[in-house]
C-alpha cells in the first residue's frame, strides 16, 4: 500500500491481550485491507518482564517490544492508538488519561472504569478530538454497545434485560439441569476456568453492576456509575429455590435490568437473581454464554447473544473497535461521544415496581393463610397465587406456602416479607425471589 503503518501500543499481554496481539498478527493483511493502512504494534506493557522475555511460542511478536514502562509507551509520539486490557481503576485511567493527552485514540475492555469514571474519559477524548471505544466491556464478543449508542440512536429503548456475567450463568444452569447447591456448582465452575479462585466479583454482582451501568448510560443517555446499580448476587441461591422456579415453569438468572419509567421521567438499574418463565427468551441461554434483552418503541423486541467472556471473544470485540478507530485516523471523523442529554434521575430500589416468589414454613393451623393474606394487603400488595403442601420430612404441624405477588413497589414488598417474619404462625421465610420476565 505504501502507507506508512499506524502505531498501535498494547497496555496488559494477558489472556485478553495476548489474543489482540496474535490477531493484530495472524489477520494483518486483512486488517490493512479494511482500515487502509496498516497496523504495527509499537510496544506492549506488562507489569512483570521477566515471563515475557523468552517470548510465548503462539504468540507471534518480538520479544523485544515488552516493557515495564507504560507511561513511556503511551506518551510515544509516533503512538496512534492504544489498546487498554489490564483492568481495574488505576493505573489504568491515568495510562488512558496520557494516551488522550498525546493525541491517541483508545479501546479499552474496562468496564470497572467506565462504570465509575466514564464521564472523565468521555471529557477527555472530547477534548483532545480523539476517539473512546469500549465495546468488550460488556459481553465480551456480542455486539451491543455500538447498537446501543449508533442503530438504536434514533428509536427509544424502554428496557434491557441481560445476562452479562458467564460464571453466574454457568453456576445457575448447573443448579437447574443437575439439582447442585450454589458451592457446589461454584467448586465445578472453578474446575473447569469458568470461575476465578476469589469469584466475589461475579457472584456477588459486582461484574454485572458495572456492565449494567454502561448499558443503562447508553440506553437512557444518562450518565449512570456502579454506584448507582442496585446490587445482590447468587451467593443466597438455594437449590430449593431453583426448585420452586420449576415448579413455575421458570429458571432462576442473575439479570442486569436497565428500564426507563413509565413518564420517560426516571430510570432503573439493579442486578440481582430472579425467576424467569421459561418461554422468554433468556431462559434458554445456558452455561458460560451471555444475551442482551432490548426492548425499543419503533423495533420492538431485539436480542444479542453469544460468548460474553474468554481471550477470543473478547479480542474480537476488541479488535472491531480498533478498526474503527483506526478508519478514523485515516479518513477523519470520529465515533461518537458522551450522550447525556436527558440526565434523568436513577430511581431507588424502593420506588422499583416488581414481584415476588415467596416461600413461608408456616404451622399447618386454621387461620394461617388468612393471617398472612392480611399481611399482604396491609401493604397494598396483591396475591396472584398461593400454593400449600405439607413439608415432607418437617415437624408435625408443618407446611410451605408459595405466594407469588402481583406487581407492587420494592419498598411495599420488603415491608410486607419483614411484618411476615413476626408472625407467630411463620417460622421462617425459606425463600424470597423477585420475578421478572413475564
Amino acid at each position: 500500500m505504501g502507507e506508512p503503518p499506524l502505531k498501535v501500543a498494547l497496555l496488559g499481554c494477558g489472556v485478553v491481550g495476548g489474543a489482540v496481539a496474535r490477531l493484530l498478527s495472524t489477520q494483518a493483511d486483512d486488517l490493512a485491507a479494511r482500515i487502509g493502512r496498516p497496523l504495527e504494534l509499537a510496544g506492549i506493557a506488562v507489569r512483570r518482564l521477566a515471563r515475557h522475555l523468552d517470548g510465548h511460542p503462539d504468540l507471534p511478536v518480538d520479544p523485544g517490544l515488552f516493557t515495564t514502562d507504560a507511561h513511556g509507551l503511551v506518551a510515544r509520539e509516533d503512538v496512534d492508538l492504544v489498546v487498554e486490557v489490564i483492568g481495574g481503576i488505576e493505573p489504568a485511567r491515568s495510562l488512558i488519561l496520557a494516551a488522550m493527552e498525546n493525541g491517541a485514540s483508545v479501546v479499552s475492555a474496562n468496564k470497572a472504569l467506565l462504570a465509575e469514571d466514564g464521564a472523565t474519559l468521555y471529557a477527555a477524548a472530547d477534548k483532545q478530538g480523539v476517539d473512546l471505544y469500549y465495546e468488550a466491556a460488556v459481553a465480551g464478543a456480542i455486539p451491543i454497545l455500538r447498537p446501543m449508542r449508533e442503530s438504536l440512536a434514533g428509536d427509544r429503548v424502554r428496557t434491557v434485560l441481560g445476562i452479562v456475567n458467564g460464571t453466574t450463568n454457568y453456576i445457575l444452569t448447573r443448579m437447574d439441569e443437575s439439582g447442585a447447591g450454589f458451592h457446589e456448582a461454584l467448586e465445578e465452575a472453578q474446575a473447569l476456568g469458568y470461575a476465578e479462585a476469589d469469584p466475589t466479583a461475579d457472584v456477588e454482582g459486582f461484574d454485572a453492576a458495572a456492565k449494567a451501568a454502561i448499558l443503562a448510560g447508553l440506553a437512557f443517555h444518562t450518565r449512570v456509575t456502579a454506584a448507582d446499580v442496585h446490587r445482590e448476587g447468587i451467593t443466597e441461591v438455594t437449590a430449593a429455590d431453583v426448585v420452586s422456579a420449576r415448579a413455575m415453569n421458570s429458571v432462576v438468572k442473575l439479570l442486569a435490568i436497565c428500564e426507563l419509567s413509565e413518564d420517560g421521567q426516571s430510570v432503573g438499574v439493579r442486578v440481582h437473581p430472579a425467576m424467569i418463565p421459561r418461554s422468554h427468551p433468556l431462559a434458554s441461554v445456558r452455561e458460560a454464554f451471555n444475551a442482551v434483552f432490548v426492548e425499543c418503541e419503533a423495533a420492538g423486541e431485539l436480542m444479542f447473544y453469544g460468548r460474553g467472556a474468554g481471550g477470543g471473544p473478547t479480542a474480537s470485540a476488541v479488535l472491531g473497535d480498533l478498526v474503527a478507530a483506526a478508519r478514523h485516523r485515516v479518513g477523519g471523523g470520529r465515533g461518537p461521544g458522551e450522550s447525556s442529554y436527558a440526565d434523568l434521575p436513577v430511581r431507588p430500589m424502593g420506588e422499583t415496581v416488581t414481584r415476588y416468589h415467596v416461600s413461608l414454613d408456616v404451622a399447618d393451623r386454621p387461620g394461617v393463610l388468612a393471617a398472612v393474606a392480611q399481611v399482604f394487603a396491609g401493604h397494598d400488595v396483591s396475591i396472584e397465587t398461593v400454593r400449600q403442601r405439607l413439608l415432607d420430612g418437617g415437624e408435625a404441624g408443618d407446611a410451605e406456602l408459595v405466594v407469588v405477588t402481583h406487581a407492587a413497589t420494592d419498598a411495599a414488598l420488603s415491608a410486607t416479607v419483614a411484618d411476615l417474619r413476626r408472625l407467630d404462625a411463620v417460622r421462617g421465610v425459606t425463600s424470597l425471589m423477585r420475578v421478572e420476565g413475564e
